[in-house]
């Protein structure tokens, strides 16, 4: 990752992955304490520009930067200049004029965190281009499986559902494979990128010949919002093929962890009690996506100054 910006997960690559995985431990002690907050990033100020809805990011990017002490500004599309017609460009100079130091930005067209680069001197943070990237969910779900696994390398992971709509499997291959797992996709035809042959997964066209033989299963959901056609039968064709259902999850081994980027169709892609299971570990991603983006902010927002010590200072203070 550049000082500046996190923009894809091709931006940090293994070392820089493995940094940013390292220093979550730092802020996860953070998030467990009486009062979980930290004075690092005091003084900064973080803004929220999301052009799509979101609950889980929003809402633990606005934690993440709070427990760091930041400032923070909420900028809300649907009560804002742009409904009456402004760009992205006027929009984000208005929102630098006010004094960020960071953009935290959602968008459904692919490079718009890329372009706003460069128009502004603050941090951008993509929470979410498009089909194309989401790098702060690729970074806890690896930060989750080194938790649960200790080493994410040699991992035997299926991602199964809607790949071609998908910004989270892309940017879930790419931080997995970096980080030596072997990735297999599971989807029909019709859900795969066109360009899937030059990805470094395996893909499969069949759930059932994967399930005994893997570590992880990350199920996606159908994202129906961003399909202009019908790609699959019906929902319930779906699930029959590609859903984990009871009877599938009875197959899997009984260290085999399930994980899902939510929000989750219930009855679709996964069995209604499932995610309930002791192996689903659905909640615990949510919950260290708070650190792992207490660790983004503070890695681009902070100073220079080792963040371990900042916290056990602040700790003893």
């Amino acid at each position: 990752m550049s000082r500046q910006h996190l923009l894809t997960i091709d931006d940090l690559g293994a070392d820089g992955i493995e940094e940013l995985l390292d220093l979550t431990d730092s802020f996860v002690e953070v998030s467990e304490r009486r009062i979980p907050k930290v004075p690092v990033l005091r003084g900064k100020t973080v803004a929220w520009l999301f052009y799509e809805d979101s609950t889980r990011t929003r809402l633990s990017f606005e934690t993440a930067a709070r427990r760091l002490s930041a400032d923070t500004m909420n900028f809300s599309v649907s009560s804002s200049s742009v409904n009456k017609g402004e760009s992205v460009l006027d929009t984000v100079q208005t929102i630098e004029a006010m004094g960020v130091d960071a953009i935290v930005v959602r968008h459904g067209s692919a490079g718009v965190p890329r372009q706003i680069t460069g128009w502004v001197d603050a941090s951008v943070i993509n929470a979410g281009d498009g089909w194309h990237a989401h790098p702060t969910q690729a970074l806890l779900d690896c930060y989750t499986l080194r938790q649960h696994r200790g080493n994410i390398d040699g991992l035997r992971i299926a991602i199964v559902g809607d790949i071609k709509h998908s910004r989270v499997a892309r940017s879930n291959v790419a931080a997995f494979t970096a980080m030596g797992a072997d990735v297999t996709l599971v989807a029909p035809r019709t859900l795969l990128p066109p360009a899937v042959g030059l990805w470094p997964v395996e893909v499969t066209h069949s759930l059932d010949d994967v399930l005994a033989h893997v570590d992880v299963v990350y199920l996606l959901r159908m994202q129906l919002e961003r399909q202009a056609q019908a790609l699959v039968p019906s929902l319930r064709e779906y699930t029959a093929e590609y859903g984990l259902t009871a009877s599938r999850f009875a197959r899997l081994d009984p260290d085999a962890l399930i994980m899902h980027p939510g929000p989750m169709n219930r009855g679709v892609e996964i069995a209604a009690d499932v995610p309930e299971s002791p192996q689903a570990v659905v909640t615990n991603q949510v919950r260290n996506g708070v650190a792992v983006r207490m660790s983004v902010l503070f890695r681009l927002l902070g100073s220079e100054v080792d963040p371990r010590q900042l916290v056990e200072e602040s700790f003893s203070g």
